[in-house]
């Protein structure tokens, strides 16, 4: 029976759908009037925690833009990126988002060991990330290229720092899901597995900007 169908008084006369509330009206069996599922609500959520975070690094995207030739005499991107390294945190950045990836298909299989694989996997591709990443700020501000220096230092370490920070808390949460993993199991920990893939692939996402912007664009300049 339709909700149209049942909508009609047990005299025939038909009823105003109106009378009968949205939710009766809207309720096809389709699951279109159904509250949303547990999983669906919280990714939602997390996602516009997400999109906050974005507008915040958009922010530093673009004083970075506007900074990025206000080197005041000192060195340029040209003269202190070494593309070598910086190729390598992108492929450790890149793998770990697979790797990730992987771990949320095996949550999804609840296999217990290739989920605790694969996170094992990304957590230390990340710290090899984390890794490169502080060799090169120490080696620039060991020359005399810190963040002091010029305008365009400054939105340098504040851009690409402010990446490795959440990459730094993301590991943490990483970590603290792994070991809740092997205490808990899934069931209590299920929706926060599922909101630290969002949260890792949109960091890889924020990483290729970077890669773009600041040392693609900005070792030309």
């Amino acid at each position: 029976m339709t909700s149209i169908e049942a909508s009609t008084s047990t005299h025939g006369r038909p009823i105003d759908p109106y009378e009968l509330g949205h939710a009766d009206v809207l309720a096809t069996g389709h699951g279109e009037a159904g509250p949303a599922s547990k999983r669906v609500v919280i990714a939602f959520g997390f996602w516009i925690f997400l999109l906050s975070d974005i507008v915040m690094f958009s922010a530093f995207f673009a004083a970075h833009a506007v900074l990025q030739t206000a080197t005041d005499g000192g060195p340029s991107g040209r003269d202190l990126f070494n593309p070598t390294n910086v190729a390598i945190e992108t492929a450790c950045l890149l793998v770990s988002s697979f790797t990730c990836g992987l771990s949320a298909v095996a949550t999804n299989a609840r296999n217990f060991f290739w989920t605790q694989a694969m996170l094992l996997a990304t957590g230390l591709l990340g710290l090899a990330f984390l890794s490169f990443e502080a060799h090169e700020f120490s080696g620039m501000i060991a020359s005399g290229a810190g963040p002091e220096r010029s305008a365009f230092l400054s939105s340098f370490f504040a851009l690409v720092g402010l990446h490795g920070l959440h990459v730094s808390v993301g590991l943490l949460w990483l970590g603290t899901m792994m070991a809740q993993l092997i205490v808990k199991g899934f069931g209590p920990i299920l929706y926060r597995l599922i909101c630290f893939n969002l949260f890792w692939h949109v960091l890889d996402i924020i990483w290729i900007a970077i890669f773009t912007v600041v040392y693609l664009i900005g070792e030309g300049r």
